[in-house]
């Protein structure tokens, strides 16, 4: 061992030396030793790693063995875990197309967080005039932002190349020959093209791009945009309050589950038929109280709007039991009177044994009545049945007979009275739909009783019954009137002119005088009575005085 000058060290001199070899000296301080003692559970000490000079580690070579090695690793971890799926797979995998793509979502994925943070800046900074910028959290540089701008920008320009020539406020540009005003064709056209795209989203403009459009078409499809706009709000509006075809409206099907829950109707089931008035649904019957409801019902659901009958005042504005409720402006208002016009009638019927539907109950524009049919097979209607001519003749003579004792019993007339609205259910004939019968009283009410009487003899001479009158004979018979034998418009000049004579005389006149006559006596009447009254006021203060 040598000792070096100013070091204090000494070397070991490792020349071969004669004699014994002496014992190693050992060269572990207490740290190493303590670690050295412990043992792992597995009873091994783990390897420490092999020292590597400088120069090894600058070395682009190595760089290069490392980068690869991390980059194997990666491609192990992405395609699974397990040996046997590793040697499987990883030799044939490419995996650069699927980091491309990560990275196009992680960037869009940034673009989206940056565009979020845009919006709440602008949202808490508001109009104040000291700001918060979110700049700091932002995941995407701005100048990346900027780049990637670029292709929107491009397709800003191709849309704006075509955009119309914008002129100055003095209202022209150019002077002498080249001078263009405000009004040139060009300009308006392009401007009217460019102003379509202010149409609503459902107006089909198509593209307008590079279009000339003069103003009287403008014009055109900017009036059109605005009634088809209108148009769809209006019939969307419509239909969601409206009861039309076989479909409901929500507070129409309200109502109806109201009755199935409270048990009056265990199940309502699919369209029978369908008027220009109303729909009728077949329905179960279920209890009301101590009421049984019939075992099958029909459910009458009066239409509310888009509607198609429009006349419908003509019935019940001069009949006396709804006049002084009738309201023209409200139509849910008079499709409520309708139907209970309708309860009504029918209660009548009724009461004087004509075969019709029975009232279960009536809730505002529903009317619950008894189903006539079997099976949920409503009965037939005249117009569709098949009979035999014994059967037509026997047919004829009930239709005959009710006529006359709804007339004179109930002192109704059916006033749309047809084959389509005549059942035949037990070989017996069902009157129905009776809501725009009226009494005789009407003031029209004989000119609907001749329309009746002309639709049955039309329809039975058609099924070639014998012996069927003429209308007016039929008319003769049922009202016990007498009029004059002839055609259809000499029949009702002579039913009107009945009525208004009855009319009169209801009034208080007579036969032969006029209206204007009548009224012009009684107020000619009324001033002498009232001179009278004068005169004899004035000779009592004369005998007083």
């Amino acid at each position: 061992m040598e000792t070096m000058e100013g070091s204090g060290l000494a070397v070991l001199d490792h020349s071969p030396v004669a004699g014994p070899v002496p014992a190693p000296v050992p060269t572990t301080n207490a740290w190493t030793a303590r670690k050295a003692a412990s043992t792992s559970p597995w009873n091994t000490t783990g390897q420490a790693p092999t020292p590597c000079s400088l120069t090894d580690v600058m070395s682009e070579e190595l760089a290069k063995e490392l980068h690869e090695e991390e980059k194997g690793t990666f491609q192990k971890l992405a395609v699974g875990s397990g040996s046997d799926f590793l040697t499987a797979q990883t030799d044939d995998l490419d995996v650069s197309d699927d980091l491309l793509l990560a990275q196009m979502l992680q960037r869009e994925f940034d673009l989206e967080h940056d565009q979020m943070l845009r919006m709440e800046e602008r949202k808490v900074n508001g109009d104040s005039r000291v700001t918060i910028s979110f700049e700091n959290y932002r995941m995407v540089h701005p100048a990346e932002t900027e780049d990637s701008s670029e292709s929107d920008e491009d397709l800003e320009d191709a849309w704006d190349h075509d955009k119309p020539v914008t002129v100055p406020k003095r209202g022209y540009t150019g002077r002498g020959q080249n001078m263009v005003t405000k009004h040139d064709a060009k300009i308006c056209g392009q401007k009217n093209s460019a102003r379509m795209m202010q149409f609503p989203p459902d107006f089909h403009s198509g593209d307008s791009v590079g279009m000339v459009l003069p103003n009287h078409v403008y014009n055109s499809l900017k009036v059109h945009s605005y009634k088809e706009d209108h148009r769809s709000h209006r019939v969307h509006d419509k239909k969601e309050i409206s009861t039309a075809e076989q479909a409901i409206d929500p507070k129409t099907r309200l109502l109806l589950y109201k009755l199935v829950n409270a048990e009056i109707l265990e199940c309502i089931n699919g369209s029978i038929s369908t008027g220009k008035e109303a729909c009728v649904f077949h329905a179960f019957g279920g209890k009301m109280g101590d009421l049984l409801v019939p075992s099958e019902c029909a459910i009458k659901v009066f239409k509310t709007t888009l509607n198609e009958f429009r006349t419908r005042d003509r019935y019940i504005k001069e009949d006396f039991r709804f006049k002084d409720r009738f309201s023209k402006l409200n139509p849910r208002k008079i499709i409520k009177l309708w139907a209970e016009k309708e309860m009504h009638n029918l209660n009548r019927m009724r009461r004087a044994g004509i075969p019709c539907p029975e009232v279960v109950l009536l809730r505002k524009h529903i009317l619950v009545m008894s189903f006539i049919g079997q099976n949920q097979q409503p009965a037939k209607k005249l117009k569709d049945i098949k009979l035999s001519a014994d059967q037509w003749q026997q047919a004829y003579a009930q239709c005959l007979d009710l006529m006359c004792r709804m007339y004179r019993d109930c002192h109704l007339i059916h006033a749309d009275l047809s084959e389509y609205n005549m059942l035949w259910h037990n070989s017996q004939i069902w009157f129905i739909d009776v809501s725009q019968s009226v009494e005789p009283q009407h003031p029209h009410a004989l000119e609907f009783l001749y329309r009746d009487c002309r639709n049955v003899c039309q329809f039975f001479s058609s099924k070639g019954v014998p012996n069927v009158p003429q209308p007016h004979e039929l008319f003769n018979k049922v009202s016990e009137m007498d009029i004059q034998a002839g055609e259809d418009k000499d029949c009702l000049e002579q039913i009107q002119t009945y009525e208004k004579k009855e009319e009169y005389l209801s009034q208080g006149m007579s036969r032969e005088n006029f209206a204007f006559d009548y009224f012009f006596e009684r107020s000619k009447l009324k001033q002498e009575r009232q001179k009278a009254k004068e005169a004899a006021n004035s000779e009592d203060e004369e005998d007083e005085t």
